[in-house]
């Protein structure tokens, strides 16, 4: 539900990563790019709304106030969405050992959850 609510938003760059048995704080972590502070902070609200309405209660999202790097806590899945340059520096997908798409390449790339 994640990558379709950020594919609804025109999310860039999506990338999945499979976290089972290589952390314990979460299944799955879902990175992507928006293009400004403000769409960042939308496609965290959109999808914050979209999980609630599933009926997940708790959730926490971090960073809506400065829209650079808001992180989603979905419990199984974390959310990372940044703005494209916040997200080159803190490179989260190196420690995964994933690679950071190019941006505006195909979702191809990407390790995606069912």
């Amino acid at each position: 539900m994640a990558v379709t609510s950020l594919d609804d938003d025109k999310a860039r760059d999506i990338v999945t990563i499979d976290l089972a048995g290589k952390s314990s704080l979460a299944d799955h972590l879902v990175i992507a790019s928006g293009t400004s502070q403000r769409q960042v902070v939308a496609m965290a609200d959109h999808l914050m709304e979209k999980l609630k309405a599933q009926g997940l209660k708790g959730l926490f999202a971090e960073g809506k106030e400065q829209g650079d790097w808001v992180v989603v806590d979905a419990f199984d899945v974390i959310i990372h969405l940044f703005r494209p340059e916040v997200r080159d520096f803190y490179n989260l997908e190196k420690m995964w050992n994933v690679e950071l798409p190019e941006s505006g390449a195909s979702e191809e790339n990407s390790e995606h959850i069912g």
